[in-house]
């Protein structure tokens, strides 16, 4: 059986690049991967990482997702136009108080992490139509189901994509698309911690003290401590997506951080949004100490259970 071709969108790092170093490098040699990045001038480090794999199952391309034209000339490219699945990765982040932010800030995050997705389907979807075949992927967020303080304009992002691609699913089931939602958590990503570090340099004079005082002491602070003891490598989204995109039939959501998935239930449980608010409220202002013993206990038992799983396969074990 000939391999599937897998267009990935954002992968001169972070979940994009090791979802492409991670489907090239099959064992099964199941997939063609083509693996797009905004500029190219960043390929290195992909290409170092392929390995053996580069230009036989992987191949990069110049692909801008907030340029149709871009977009159409790397489609164009591939022969006849086949792709079998669609990886949306590509995606950019902006936290901190919203009076600190331009409103050009903000469309340029809705440019990229929603119209950026928006075009890159608008452009296959017709062709995978016409096959009757097909598989979307979104690399989404927990914060597509759950706001998180000081993150509005990036959480307003993947709320927007996680409903367009709600309705969508509807119409593309009947011509036998999936559609799949990636939601990790906190990854560690060279992306993520440059964020954080333009953060705490930046400038919150728009805001007022107090705001300005909760985002630099009380939000920067648990994040790193949620990142520490939460936090996933590219690599591990990199196996939750392959073991999606390899089911049957594959899950429309995908959460691959399980610590997180009574978080992002509690909107459910109360159709108020009582629970909810009241429980991250109290998380943040009043529990804060509890809270950091609870994630260094948890950086604790995750630690303790590597070195378990590394003993086991020391010991042949799997």
């Amino acid at each position: 059986m000939a391999p599937k071709v897998v267009l990935i969108t954002g992968c001169s790092s972070g979940i994009g690049l090791a979802l492409a170093v991670k489907l090239a490098q099959d064992k099964q040699r199941r997939f063609k991967v083509i693996a797009t990045m905004r500029n190219v001038a960043k390929k290195e480090k992909l290409e170092t990482a392929a390995g053996a794999a580069l230009n036989k199952m992987l191949e990069i391309k110049q692909l801008d997702v907030c340029d149709e034209k871009s977009i159409r000339s790397c489609i164009n490219s591939i022969p006849q136009r086949h792709i079998d699945i669609l990886i949306n990765n590509a995606g950019v982040g902006l936290i901190g108080p919203i009076e600190c932010q331009t409103i050009e800030e903000m469309k340029a995050i809705m440019e990229t992490n929603f119209f950026g997705v928006v075009r890159m389907i608008k452009e296959v979807l017709p062709d995978m139509k016409k096959r009757r075949s097909g598989h979307i992927v979104v690399i989404s967020s927990v914060m597509g189901l759950q706001g998180i303080v000081f993150n509005d304009i990036y959480t307003a992002s993947k709320f927007a994509i996680e409903g367009f691609c709600e309705s969508l699913i509807i119409q593309a089931l009947k011509f036998n698309i999936f559609v799949s939602l990636i939601e990790p958590g906190p990854v560690v990503t060279e992306f993520e911690m440059k964020v954080y570090e333009d953060a705490e340099k930046a400038d919150y004079s728009q805001t007022d003290p107090e705001t300005a005082e909760i985002f630099t002491n009380v939000y920067l602070k648990n994040s790193k401590a949620i990142f520490s003891s939460l936090g996933q490598t590219p690599e591990d989204v990199a196996e939750h997506t392959l073991k999606v995109i390899t089911t049957a039939k594959p899950p429309f959501r995908h959460q691959t951080n399980a610590i997180y998935t009574p978080m992002t239930a509690l909107k459910h449980a109360d159709p108020t949004g009582a629970l909810m608010t009241d429980s991250f409220y109290k998380m943040v202002f009043k529990y804060d100490t509890l809270l950091h013993v609870s994630l260094k206990a948890i950086r604790l038992l995750r630690w303790q259970a590597q070195k378990m799983r590394q003993g086991a396969r020391l010991l042949g074990f799997r």
